[in-house]
């Protein structure tokens, strides 16, 4: 089959979204499929253009495929805001919409069978179903985060007509694709509630690839390189620092806990929050910040946690399913969340880790010193947190339902 896939994000070798889109056109091409992706220079979550890249030029490349030949990707330019606001992120979203249209519609005579969008970015679609329409392709969109819902609720855009316009563009896109995906039962109930027939919508989950991922027998490379004993736990924080986590817990938390002088935080990541972040933890002696880590390096910095922090604001909850949760459960570690039983990330830490409601500091900080001084549910959390990765998570078992989907899309399903 021949995979068009289309978003703003394509680096491949970020953790994130784009980390996933990069291994799922490596898996495809590697199993025979064709795939080619229009896509940005990479940026995110630093917000800032990659080295090696220009943010006002195309490009092409080809990213070889161990054994299986090579991905065509094509880079479009786009504006990158220095301090992203609602309004600066509606312009660079816009930029690249724009850009890559006329590289979007030059992939008709290559007629692929499933034009495969990413959302975000949803300023993408109406471009993906042209190109689709005059090629005669099928079309699938995926839904990593909610990004219209996210953007009014947590206060990035101003409610109003904007907000009516913007929910009523967003059900006219919706209707119009084949196939809809999304990352969680949650989502996948809001997509329904949106316009989307039931039966064009399906759970396509964030993978981890559990033969890379996975617990370790000995310490962490970056206990030596932080300076730490074998005796200092650690409380992990690794992913985006930006806007939608409620990150400010992990600073309260170690305010709380700064008494303790046998556990540190550990705070690994870039995004538009970092400096803020950095500013209000100045003068805690329990706090240490990493860059973002290149993907050799992510197991053995999972693997320095005894326990992972995943903070979530409560109005994001069931808006976006953090793709940072599937590292942490393969690593083998517990996890202490801000969510509610009922969200889709409650129900995943429930069975691995301990809930905290969001915004709660005192009982976030409360849960984290527990678990640390409580080494027997530790482990046993730990290792239901493994079990539930590989019987749910595992990379070759969602792509190769994802396959299916799509030959059942593109009409070439086998009986």
């Amino acid at each position: 089959m021949k995979f068009l896939v289309y978003g703003i994000n394509f680096p491949p070798d970020v953790v994130g979204i784009a980390k996933y889109t990069g291994e799922m056109c490596e898996w495809l091409k590697q199993r025979g499929h064709d795939v080619r992706v229009v896509t940005a220079p990479p940026y995110y979550p630093a917000w800032r253009i990659g080295a090696g890249y220009r943010a006002y030029r195309y490009s092409r490349e080809r990213l070889a495929v161990s054994g299986s030949g090579s991905v065509d990707v094509w880079r479009c330019p786009l504006w990158v805001p220095v301090q992203p606001t609602g309004l600066s992120r509606l312009l660079h979203l816009a930029s690249f919409a724009i850009s890559s249209f006329p590289v979007l519609v030059r992939q008709v005579a290559w007629r692929p069978d499933v034009v495969f969008v990413v959302e975000p970015t949803l300023c993408c679609a109406p471009a993906a179903l042209l190109c689709a329409r005059l090629s005669g392709s099928k079309t699938w969109l995926h839904v990593q985060d909610l990004e219209v819902d996210a953007a009014f609720n947590m206060g990035l855009l101003p409610n109003g007509p904007a907000s009516r316009m913007a929910f009523a563009v967003e059900r006219w896109i919706i209707r119009r694709f084949g196939r809809i995906s999304t990352i969680s039962e949650a989502m996948r109930d809001k997509v329904i509630g949106k316009g989307a027939a039931i039966s064009r919508v399906c759970l396509f989950p964030n993978w981890v690839d559990v033969s890379n991922i996975k617990p370790t027998l000995h310490a962490s490379v970056f206990r030596a390189e932080l300076g730490l004993s074998g005796s200092t736990r650690v409380a992990l924080y690794a992913g985006n620092l930006g806007e939608k986590q409620g990150l400010e817990l992990l600073v309260e938390a170690a305010e709380r806990l700064q008494y303790r002088d046998d556990v540190v935080f550990v705070i690994a990541g870039n995004g538009s929050g970092r400096q803020r972040l950095e500013k209000s933890a100045e003068g805690l002696p329990n706090i240490r910040f990493l860059p973002l880590q290149p993907v050799e390096r992510l197991n053995e910095l999972l693997n320095l946690a005894d326990v992972h922090l995943l903070p979530q604001r409560a109005d994001a909850a069931d808006l976006v399913m953090p793709s940072k949760l599937t590292g942490m459960v393969a690593s083998g570690r517990p996890v202490v969340a801000t969510a509610a039983p009922d969200t889709q990330v409650g129900k995943v830490v429930a069975g691995c880790g301990v809930l905290v409601e969001p915004g709660d500091g005192p009982g976030f900080a409360d849960a984290i010193m527990a678990l640390l001084d409580d080494d027997q549910r530790r482990s046993a959390l730990g290792a239901a947190a493994r079990l539930y990765a590989e019987t749910n998570l595992a990379q070759d078992a969602v792509m190769a339902r994802f396959v299916q989907e799509a030959e059942v899309v593109a009409g070439c399903a086998t009986s």
